[in-house]
């Protein structure tokens, strides 16, 4: 699948304030975010328990998760995020504004 052909995960902003962006990341199957950078420090907090792959422009790598087990990057990552599981993936990204 190409990625015009993907779906795109849907965003739903929870909180945006002075201090941080809590984003709820839905990944309905073979879906992905698009490229993107990020450009703050950021928390990813899994719901679902799965693999993601991430490219990053070179090459796509698989991201195991588990739901609860948070891990953190920081600005400036850039990548699309591909959901290659036949089920809805979702997560919460934190990005803390400094």
């Amino acid at each position: 699948m190409t990625d015009k052909e993907r779906p795109l995960a849907r965003p739903s902003v929870q909180i945006d304030n002075d201090r941080v962006i809590v984003t709820e990341w839905r990944f309905p199957p073979g879906s992905h975010t698009g490229w993107h950078r990020h450009n703050h420090d950021y928390v990813v907090v899994p719901v679902t328990t799965g693999e993601l792959h991430i490219f990053d422009g070179k090459a796509t790598v698989p991201a195991p998760l588990r739901a609860g087990v948070s891990y953190a990057r920081q600005t400036g990552v850039e990548h699309d995020v591909i959901n290659p599981n036949d089920f809805e993936f979702v997560f919460v990204e934190i990005e803390v504004k400094a």
